[in-house]
């Protein structure tokens, strides 16, 4: 179901993010993400000078290349269109990411090492749905190629990581007691 009819309005600024994972002939996985954010109306900017509507004020894109075990063995980010000159000049930062694994954790150390002045705000944001998109693209075609079907969760010998890490996954809800009924602390 879309969302309730709006107020009347006027469309200001539109922020894209576009992620896509895939599988590298190597065995490695290629995750690229885009950033683009766009104003309706020019304005004019020091560095740029005058920016028409649908000119993006932000263009970014970030590729991230992971192993089975979602750890980052490069990346490359690129500022196409930034507001600032000095923008551009942050992208080799992102080097420091490589190593560092797509798991719990993973946003606070992206923070550690990228956060404030040390990164791109747009970048650091373009993380989360990079490693949202990461987990979605390797996990299930894992899964699936281990003959554990391709979006049903199998049963665990340890408690899974996903039990409680959202509504859907409550310990107490049906999807526990459905897939790991040994994890289930609902009612019977």
């Amino acid at each position: 179901m879309p969302l309730s009819p709006a107020a009347a309005r006027e469309h200001i600024h539109t922020r894209e993010i576009a992620c896509r994972g895939y599988r590298r002939d190597d065995g490695l996985w290629d995750i690229e993400a885009h950033l683009s954010d766009v104003k309706t109306y020019a304005f004019s900017n020091d560095w740029r000078g005058e920016i028409a509507p649908g000119t993006p004020i932000h263009d970014m894109w970030m590729r991230i290349t992971v192993d089975d075990a979602m750890v980052i063995r490069a990346v490359e980010a690129v500022t196409d269109g930034s507001p600032y000159r000095i923008c551009t000049e942050i992208a080799s930062r992102y080097q420091r990411l490589v190593g560092l694994a797509i798991r719990p954790g993973f946003h606070r150390k992206v923070r550690e090492l990228l956060g404030g002045t040390e990164g791109c705000t747009h970048l650091v944001e373009l993380l989360g749905p990079l490693a949202t998109t990461c987990f979605q693209t390797v996990f299930p075609y894992r899964n699936r190629h281990r003959g554990e079907g391709e979006g049903n969760p199998t049963t665990a010998s340890r408690r899974p990581r996903l039990i409680d890490t959202c509504h859907a996954f409550a310990s107490d809800g049906e999807v526990v007691r459905r897939y790991w009924p040994e994890f289930y602390t609902g009612k019977e």
